[in-house]
């Protein structure tokens, strides 16, 4: 058989990189709720990273997180870069064998780094609040030379680095482990009650007031003949209104919540229905976490001497 000649008739077509039509610039009401809707879809993409097989999901939480807060511990105590750095290869090693996407790994933690941590070292670099060798002049300010130090600048890069694997070890606590499970973590380890509940409904209430912020939205979008129509003036009106109705829900709903807790035992210790106890590999992780922090801290003495 033969292909039909309407298939196989060449057509005039427009180009890909070709202007059609004007571009409007989108509504900040839009990018919100575009927002709110990729923190819940980051949300549970962490719970089906938690569920996979990998080396820190296989880890009882408990372990984990003392395992994990040594090398936190670690991050704060060494003073040299290129410990700073290994250990930063260390939590990249993790991820890798924990099953966690390594680009999205890394940019989670680098994305904001420089947007932070950058801003408030940037002035530190200078020679007026850093003395030291001029590396990178910036030309004179009142008749003084201004420009990056050598000092300035290893100060910066410590930081960021320090930073960096902090932001790392909690992100791979926190992709691994499920929330429930981490929030029993955290009570095992007697950290009080009040704030793991405070904590636990704080998680709660954040995706649930994300789901209404949404769904609200979408209501008015669908009985609305053009949205466009009032700009964004309309949209801060829309705003605000959804606000003032978003608190009312919040607060009728937080009472009912809590009493619907309290009537199904609720006592603010968290429990879980696949609670075990420490194995041998657990302890083993573990052990293998504290000797890393150790070595990595008289190594880090070593290259200061």
């Amino acid at each position: 058989m033969t292909a039909p000649a309407w298939l196989v008739t060449q057509e005039a077509g427009l180009c890909p990189c070709s202007p059609i039509g004007r571009r409007r610039k989108g509504s900040f009401v839009d990018k919100t709720i575009a927002g709110a809707a990729r923190v819940m879809r980051e949300a549970m993409f962490s719970d089906d990273v938690a569920a996979r097989r990998g080396l820190l999901q296989s880890v009882e939480p408990r372990v984990k997180l003392v395992a994990l807060l040594a090398l936190l511990l670690t991050a704060s105590l060494v003073h040299q870069l290129a410990a700073l750095a290994a250990l930063y290869a260390v939590t990249v090693v993790l991820a890798v064998a924990s099953g966690l996407p390594i680009g999205f790994f890394v940019k989670r933690v680098w994305l904001f780094i420089p947007l932070f941590t950058g801003a408030v070292v940037l002035p530190a670099t200078l020679n007026l609040v850093t003395p030291g060798e001029v590396v990178v002049p910036l030309g004179t300010w009142f008749g003084h030379e201004v420009g990056l130090t050598a000092q300035g600048l290893m100060a910066a890069a410590m930081l960021v680095t320090r930073v960096a694997v902090s932001v790392s070890i909690v992100v791979l606590l926190t992709l691994t482990t499920r929330w429930n499970r981490l929030l029993a973590a955290v009570r095992a380890l007697f950290v009080p009650r009040l704030f793991v509940l405070v904590l636990g409904m704080a998680y709660r209430y954040l995706f649930h007031l994300l789901s209404a912020v949404t769904e609200m939205y979408e209501a008015r979008k669908a009985r609305t003949v053009d949205a466009r129509r009032g700009g964004s003036a309309r949209g801060r009106a829309f705003v605000a209104a959804s606000a003032g109705a978003l608190f009312g829900k919040a607060h009728a709903l937080s009472d009912e919540v809590y009493m619907a807790m309290v009537s199904r035992g609720y006592d603010g210790d968290v429990r879980t229905l696949t609670a075990r106890a420490p194995n041998v590999a657990d302890l083993a992780f573990a052990s293998a976490a504290v000797a890393l922090s150790i070595l990595f801290v008289l190594a880090d003495g070593r290259l200061a001497g």
